[in-house]
């Protein structure tokens, strides 16, 4: 890896997830789900200047005063975002979300507290029944995270093409195709978008797609992937909750200018979508998946949802962890005849009811 100076011990360190530096003097780090202040400095502003400088040329990118914003990936596939003087008034910022070393699953967490048993198995289920599914939460909840483990069930005969700004995505069946978007370089040329690749990857043959963050135009072409016959498909979104998840991707498609009535885009994603995953970074820093959430069809203009599993907040414990059960409510599943078709039927009856 190219020298970080005061910032390599943080790397090293596996216990910490996130990486935030104000300036030469102020370095935060998440660790253990806590924003702790680090005892990290640099010698001055030229130095983490430099420094920025040197992560931004290794993946042929500029940072200065006339390209003072940059998205970049470290050698181990760490993501990082720098802005510079003068946006930056304190000095260069540099975040960092940590690469995963290691790929992690229901069992971890459930280990985790982000999720329970029953719940792990039925997501399992969902995966394994090439469901389309939507994860939801804000930044830093825990999606990416989670859209690995949901991939795990994935049968090692599918191809699976993946599309993502920055890779993070950590599958591990053998037919994979990774594709990344490409900014535009200094003249404004050579740019790659997400709904470029989406609309690419339709002509690759593949079983499922895979988009790593829906965040505009593109959320159209991946409602038309999954309206087509590429059952299984995933992404996540930015969103607070199921239902601002289903507003977001409809004002997404919106962006894409297609001429389409709200109706119109709403049967779209009723008939693409199948489940919803909420997960959010509570308070004591534990991530949790608040909803287990199933799109069931129209009444109006309106699209229907379930809830098939929730989080129950009760309280805070003498520890500051907040304390509360993950609760089946016990619906019936609308995709019930795909449980059956792939053999799943009593395996959800046993996650959902205990029977």
């Amino acid at each position: 890896m190219i020298g970080l100076g005061p910032l390599e011990p943080l790397l090293a360190d596996d216990a910490i997830t996130d990486i935030m530096v104000n300036g030469p003097s102020r370095t935060f780090a998440e660790q253990r789900g806590k924003l702790v202040e680090m005892p990290v400095r640099f010698r001055d502003a030229g130095h983490l200047l430099n420094i920025a400088q040197r992560i931004a040329s290794a993946v042929g990118r500029r940072v200065d005063e006339s390209s003072p914003m940059v998205d970049a990936r470290l050698a181990d596939g760490s993501r990082v975002n720098i802005v510079v003087p003068p946006l930056a008034l304190d000095g260069a910022c540099i975040s960092i979300r940590k690469f995963a070393r290691r790929t992690i699953g229901f069992r971890e967490l459930v280990e985790f507290r982000s999720l329970s048993e029953p719940m792990a198995r039925a997501l399992e289920i969902i995966g394994r029944c090439r469901l389309n599914v939507i994860i939801s939460g804000g930044t830093g909840s825990g999606k990416t995270t989670l859209l690995n483990a949901m991939s795990r069930p994935i049968e090692a005969t599918e191809r699976v093409i993946t599309i993502e700004d920055a890779a993070e995505l950590q599958l591990q069946q053998p037919h994979v195709v990774r594709l990344e978007t490409r900014p535009p370089n200094l003249e404004g040329q050579g740019q790659v978008t997400q709904r470029d690749l989406v609309r690419n990857a339709l002509r690759m043959r593949p079983d499922r797609i895979i988009i790593g963050e829906v965040r505009g135009a593109e959320a159209f072409d991946m409602l038309q992937a999954m309206n087509t016959g590429h059952d299984g498909s995933m992404s996540t979104i930015h969103a607070n909750n199921p239902r601002d998840a289903l507003s977001r991707v409809e004002n997404m498609v919106l962006m894409a200018g297609m001429n389409l009535p709200s109706r119109a885009i709403r049967q779209q994603i009723a008939g693409a979508v199948n489940v919803i995953v909420q997960v959010q970074r509570m308070r004591d820093g534990v991530r949790r998946i608040t909803h287990v959430t199933e799109l069931v069809g129209m009444e109006g203009d309106v699209i229907l949802t379930q809830d098939l599993f929730t989080f129950e907040f009760r309280g805070e414990n003498r520890d500051g962890i907040l304390e509360g059960r993950y609760a089946a409510t016990g619906l019936r599943p609308r995709f019930a005849e795909r449980l059956a078709y792939f053999g799943q039927e009593a395996a959800w009856n046993a996650a959902t009811t205990g029977v």
